[in-house]
C-alpha cells in the first residue's frame, strides 16, 4: 500500500490540441438474478476490484439489498473532489485533516419530458481552517475536479450498438488509454 502523498505534479497545466488520455476505467454491467436490467445486474470492473450486485431502491419498490448507480455515482463523485481538494491543499502547503465529502446523487422526475433525471450535491468540510481559505479550496476544487466539471459542463460520450462478436472481444480486460 503507498503511504506516499499523490504528487502534486498532477496540478501542473497540460497545453495541447487533443485531450491527453491518462488511463481508462471500465466495467461491465451484466443482467443479475431478476435476469433484466431495471436496476438489477452485476458490474464488474475489468481489473477486478469493483464486483458489485445492483438493486433496485426500495423507495422505487425494489428489493434493496445491493447498490444503485446513483449510490456509485455519488461515491465517484466525492471521491474526486475528496482527492482533488487534498492535492490543491497539499500543493497550498495547507494541512487537511479530518476533511470530510458528502455527496447526494438524486435520481428525478423531469418535469420537461417526463421523464428521468439527475442531480447532485456535494458538501465539503474542512475542520479547524479558517472558513475564507476553506472557501477558496473548495471554489478551487471545483474548477479543478474532473466530476465538478462535468457536472457543471457535461461529458463527451459515445453511445452505441455492439454486435455480439464485438461485445465478445470488446475493450473490456484490455488496458488501453
Amino acid at each position: 500500500m503507498n503511504t506516499l502523498p499523490s504528487s502534486t505534479d498532477l496540478l501542473d497545466k497540460y497545453y495541447g490540441d487533443e485531450a491527453q488520455a491518462l488511463f481508462t476505467s471500465r466495467v461491465r454491467v451484466t443482467s443479475g438474478e431478476a435476469g433484466h436490467g431495471w436496476f438489477s445486474g452485476l458490474v464488474r470492473s475489468d481489473d477486478g476490484a469493483l464486483d458489485l450486485n445492483l438493486r433496485l431502491h426500495s423507495a422505487l419498490g425494489g428489493p434493496g439489498g445491493g447498490t444503485n448507480p446513483e449510490q456509485l455515482l455519488a461515491a465517484s463523485y466525492a471521491a474526486c473532489f475528496h482527492g482533488a481538494l487534498s492535492l490543491l491543499a497539499n500543493r497550498a502547503g495547507v494541512a487537511l485533516t479530518e476533511l470530510t465529502v458528502d455527496a447526494a446523487v438524486t435520481l428525478a422526475r423531469d418535469p420537461i419530458d417526463g421523464l428521468y433525471l439527475l442531480s447532485a450535491d456535494i458538501r465539503a468540510n474542512l475542520p479547524g481552517l479558517d472558513r475564507a481559505l476553506a472557501a477558496q479550496l473548495v471554489r478551487n476544487t471545483e474548477r479543478f475536479c474532473p466530476f465538478a466539471k462535468m457536472f457543471r459542463h457535461g461529458i463527451d460520450h459515445v453511445v452505441a450498438v455492439t454486435t455480439e462478436s464485438e461485445a465478445g472481444s470488446s475493450h473490456f480486460g484490455q488496458d488501453h488509454a
